[in-house]
């Protein structure tokens, strides 16, 4: 969203028929959720910015521990988006051409970045002698797997993040990929609630033991953290709390059922960080399989709990903070543009260049992630205003009003972008 459009375009909830029995927490305009995707965008950058540094410090050890869990932030984004995707394709199912608008509107979203940046990376960049180099010719070489979204599937294949300033660009392949066939399950099966739970469901717990079950046969590790099969989890996860919150009775189950579920969870996953240490190697992996599966779980519990938050609470008027709504707002440039910089930095080690210069590895590594984050946030607001601004006014012809502009956020990714034909 351009600074000039209120934060609660982004979160609006069709205002149909449909939708009209909503609970409160679930109507209108969930600003809060703007800054449910500006947490995820800021564990995201924490985790590339600071959890590259090399470091033997006990202290800044535990501090590149703790970053490492700003991988999490991905998660948040899948089971975020699923919900509100989910959510906003249910109360839209009976308008005429929602399927199709949909697509439209999605396209106009997300490609405009998303294939801009690749024509810069593949055209642009390799005629600038600078960028001219090995790294940035084994990447033209492989763009075909880019270009068809496909790149996760790339490094399930090949073993390491190998698609250097892109290697990130496996998230968005999976959210593509949920976005080829979940609308249309959504629709098709709209009418029988029951069922399009239990399928959600069926889909989130088949790949979280798909993922363990893989290790345990000697599936490459790789493929199961980065193949779309194996990542829906989050994503399906977040629907089914959409679709159960909108039947009878369904969000109040939710809410009674949070502290069992979140506690138990909560002790597993600190269960499993104790027998860490008690396995091998593939137990380590499987063990990780495991404690994923729980965080999934944990964060879909951390979104109803932020929707039932009292607006006065210390949890809402967080996530309702100008700076937390700031990211959530640009959380798709930020995505897309921090990579380059953090790759940068962290395949020419220009930490330990600052840190000769600053006299301090720690202050280094925070001055470091501090200029990348700015960096980034100007790209990122850049490129909304001269470019995705632009593209999105289209989008009122396919649903909405013309003076709707969709915010800069990644409609899986990150988005809490309205269905087609949603009004709020």
């Amino acid at each position: 969203m351009d600074m000039s459009i209120s934060p609660s375009r982004t979160a609006a909830v069709d205002a149909s028929p449909a939708a009209a029995g909503l609970p409160p927490a679930l109507r209108g305009h969930l600003p809060v959720l703007d800054g449910v995707r500006g947490l995820a965008v800021m564990m995201v950058l924490v985790f590339h910015f600071v959890g590259s540094m090399l470091t033997t410090n006990p202290v800044e050890r535990t501090i590149l521990a703790v970053a490492k869990q700003g991988v999490i932030g991905v998660d948040l984004f899948f089971v975020l988006s699923g919900f509100l995707i989910t959510g906003l394709l249910y109360d839209a199912r009976e308008k005429p051409h929602c399927l199709r608008d949909f697509y439209v509107r999605r396209a106009l979203r997300i490609f405009p970045l998303y294939y801009g940046v690749l024509l810069l990376v593949f055209f642009v960049a390799p005629q600038i002698p600078y960028l001219q180099g090995p790294t940035l010719n084994s990447l033209v070489e492989r763009q075909g797997w880019a270009w068809l979204y496909a790149v996760n599937a790339y490094l399930a294949g090949h073993d390491e993040w190998s698609f250097s300033y892109l290697n990130h660009f496996w998230s968005l392949s999976v959210e593509e990929h949920f976005y080829l066939f979940w609308p249309c399950a959504v629709l098709l099966l709209a009418g029988r609630a029951r069922a399009l739970i239990l399928l959600s469901l069926a889909i989130s717990f088949g790949a979280m033991l798909a993922r363990i079950i893989g290790l345990m046969i000697g599936l490459n590790w790789w493929t199961t953290i980065v193949l779309t099969p194996f990542k829906l989890d989050g994503l399906a996860l977040g629907a089914a709390v959409a679709l159960i919150a909108r039947q009878p009775g369904g969000f109040e189950r939710l809410v009674g059922a949070l502290p069992r579920v979140a506690g138990v969870s909560g002790a597993l996953v600190v269960m499993t960080f104790v027998w860490t240490g008690l396995v091998s190697r593939e137990g380590l992996e499987i063990m990780g399989a495991i404690r994923a599966a729980l965080f999934q779980i944990m964060l879909a519990c951390l979104l109803v709990w932020i929707l039932v938050a009292p607006e006065a609470s210390a949890l809402s008027r967080f996530f309702r903070s100008r700076g937390m709504v700031f990211l959530g707002t640009y959380s798709y440039g930020l995505y897309v543009y921090h990579h380059f910089f953090s790759y940068y930095f962290a395949s020419n080690r220009t930490e330990l260049e600052l840190a000769a210069w600053v006299g301090s590895h720690g202050l280094a590594v925070a001055l470091q992630a501090a200029l990348g984050t700015l960096a980034s946030v100007a790209v990122a607001v850049l490129s909304y205003e001269l470019l995705e601004k632009r593209i999105l006014r289209l989008k009122s012809r396919f649903g909405g009003t013309g003076e709707e502009i969709a915010p800069p956020v990644r409609d899986a990714h990150f988005a809490a972008t309205r269905c087609p034909d949603a009004r709020a």
